[in-house]
């Protein structure tokens, strides 16, 4: 069974070479076969680069431009993966790296299932390292934004997701969110074409500046989760 892990980056220079070695090292003693693919999403700075100057095995870097936001780097790299199993983490390695056995094995235990989403509110450390400020609005973020959009899933907004190739092809071939709301599209198209769901307890290990402004964005994502779910249900 292949394993695609697909890292998406915008202006990661600064910790990308470590970033793939890091992630390389975990693959090769965990998996016989793997591909890593980063997404260079129209980034300003040389990260590109220097993942390529690495020359690390099985491991290959796509570029577009102009800058178009996490969903569409995920969704070009889930739909130019081969793997059996697909998953994307950020470039800051925010779960470590045994998140990816751990989902392996839970699509090996549960056949019938098609999508595994981290969880941080089902880990009891999950919110370890968080300041008690960020820690009520990360979950303020999540309760509000599942309310209105009618999930059910814990943690909807996690950067650690994992598909089964085929519910890979089926979801991203019919996203058109290019922003942070992604999460959310590719939940719905999970529900309309009834896809198991299973949900995994992770931790933040390595903690940095989060890219997301809780007041800004929540507005903002609101707005888009009323229409994706207007176009998903449309179709």
């Amino acid at each position: 069974m292949k394993l695609s892990l697909i890292v998406p980056m915008y202006n990661e220079a600064a910790i990308i070479e470590a970033t793939a070695k890091t992630y390389t090292d975990y693959l090769a003693a965990s998996f016989e076969d793997w591909e890593l693919i980063f997404v260079d999403d129209g980034s300003a700075d040389d990260c590109a680069a220097k993942v390529e100057a690495l020359a690390l095995p099985n491991t290959r870097v796509l570029r577009y431009t102009p800058n178009q936001g996490k969903g569409n780097a995920v969704k070009t790299g889930m739909l130019a993966a081969s793997g059996d199993l697909r998953m994307f983490l950020d470039a800051d390695v925010a779960y470590g790296t045994e998140v990816i056995g751990r989902a392996a094995e839970l699509f090996e235990a549960n056949p019938d299932k098609a999508l595994v989403i981290g969880s941080r509110p089902l880990h009891p450390e999950g919110y370890a390292g968080y300041t008690a400020l960020r820690k009520l609005a990360s979950r303020t973020y999540i309760k509000v934004l599942n309310v209105v959009g009618g999930f059910r899933l814990s943690d909807s907004q996690c950067g650690c997701k994992a598909y089964r190739g085929e519910a890979a092809e089926a979801i991203f071939s019919r996203t058109q969110t290019k922003g942070f709301a992604f999460d959310f599209e590719t939940i719905l198209w999970a529900q309309k074409l009834r896809y198991g769901i299973l949900e995994m307890p992770v931790k933040i290990i390595n903690h940095r500046e989060s890219k997301v402004s809780v007041l800004r964005d929540t507005f903002r994502m609101l707005k888009e989760l009323r229409q994706i779910r207007r176009r998903v249900m449309k179709e």
